[in-house]
């Protein structure tokens, strides 16, 4: 971890501290298991017997839990300044703000951050106040979970990670992250790019009450405003021709304004072109198991949008479902209030999409499930970890 200067940072944060084994290196042979065969801390220790990692030899399994638990220590109260309303400050957002003042130099500010969310269920309690139940992302909802937030700046850099308990909704964690943000890295003028999950209409007020730009995600079929009046209004659209290393992409996209507020409505062929085939094929799926009798899939949501009911337990294909659902073949809908062009609101917003392959990595590496950590301070210390772990494949990976 020395290029990624967590080696120097984390030892010089042990400088103090009075460990009688090598924490340093128990963190370091975690986030190797890591990435290269995932699992508890258990399965580490085990993991480990195979592999020469200097200064790893004499770790046992009771070093792991205490490196874990120290790096999700609660820090003193003269510390805790601009922690979040959801949770301490800890020795990790120390480690997280240390990595960010070394690297400074090769980026002065951020300018984008980008945000996503995943949820991590527990079999056990999940801490004193981790564990909770919510809405969980891996369809399990009798079990407790947490919640955990990866920020990624514009080139794709893991900037920091952020723990919630479990029943945190999303659309409540954006704000308090980037106020933390603005005072733990200094960031000045920013764009927050976020996905329709995040937002609501409180949060949007919010940003703009703090001086913030961005670019976000609209659900275009439940937003009624967006739905009745941006996607009818009859202004032309534009042709862009974005260029990519894979080749280039075909936009058409146009700015609608509507009670101040400023929507750019990008229609894309291919997708376009892609969504009718899609729905040709359910459709006509539907329409063979109909003629069957066979009523199986109309429990299936993706299906039972294009079906009305014509009597108890009888069903046909509704037309003008299918015609309304076309409204939508290949559309997305931006909001924005940035100083930008329609075409670098678009572009900031599939930067988003491009850097969820990253977030997909995140949460991949994330799954390492705290299972048999009982207290918050190791579970955040074993979640951070896998944070690390993303760290260093983005340095591997230059």
């Amino acid at each position: 971890m020395g290029d990624t200067g967590c080696r120097a940072v984390i030892e010089g944060l042990l400088t103090e501290r009075k460990f009688e084994f090598a924490v340093e290196r128990a963190v370091f042979a975690a986030v190797l298991h890591r990435i290269m065969a995932s699992g508890f801390d258990r399965a580490c220790e085990k993991w480990l017997v195979d592999y020469d990692i200097p200064g790893a030899d004499d770790l046992a399994l009771h070093h792991f839990y205490r490196a874990m638990a120290w790096l999700g220590e609660e820090l003193p109260e003269a510390r805790q300044a601009n922690a979040t309303p959801f949770s301490p400050r800890t020795v990790k957002d120390e480690i997280e703000e240390a990595l960010f003042a070394r690297r400074k130099d090769l980026f002065t500010d951020l300018s984008v951050v980008f945000m996503d969310t995943t949820s991590l269920s527990f079999e056990g309690a999940g801490g004193a106040t981790l564990g909770a139940h919510g809405h969980s992302k891996d369809h399990r909802p009798d079990l407790k979970q947490m919640i955990v937030g990866v920020v990624i700046d514009g080139e794709g850099r893991p900037v920091c990670s952020e723990m919630w308990p479990g029943n945190t909704a999303d659309v409540s964690v954006l704000i308090p992250v980037i106020d933390r943000l603005r005072h733990r890295f200094g960031i000045g003028r920013v764009c927050v790019v976020a996905d329709r999950g995040m937002i609501c209409a409180a949060t949007m007020a919010a940003l703009e009450e703090r001086g913030l730009e961005y670019v976000l995600g609209v659900r275009e079929r439940t937003d009624v405003l967006v739905r009745r009046v941006v996607l009818e209004d009859d202004k032309r659209f534009t042709p862009l021709l974005i260029e990519r290393a894979t080749g280039e992409t075909q936009l058409f996209v146009k700015e609608v304004t509507v009670e101040g507020r400023r929507y750019i409505v990008a229609r894309n062929e291919a997708e376009a072109d892609k969504d009718r085939a899609d729905r040709a094929a359910i459709v006509e799926g539907l329409d063979r198991q109909l003629k069957k009798g066979d009523k199986a899939l109309v429990g299936n949501s993706a299906c039972r949008r294009y079906l009305r009911s014509t009597s108890p337990g009888a069903f046909e294909i509704d037309a003008g479902k299918i015609a309304d659902e076309a409204r939508y073949d290949g559309i997305f809908v931006l909001r924005t209030n940035a100083r930008i062009t329609p075409l670098q609101a678009v572009l900031r917003y599939r930067d988003l999409l491009q850097v969820e392959e990253l977030f997909r990595t995140a949460k991949a590496l994330m799954r390492t499930r705290p299972i048999y950590h009982s207290s918050d301070e190791a579970i955040r210390g074993h979640v951070f970890c896998s944070f690390i772990a993303l760290v260093l494949r983005k340095e591997l990976h230059k």
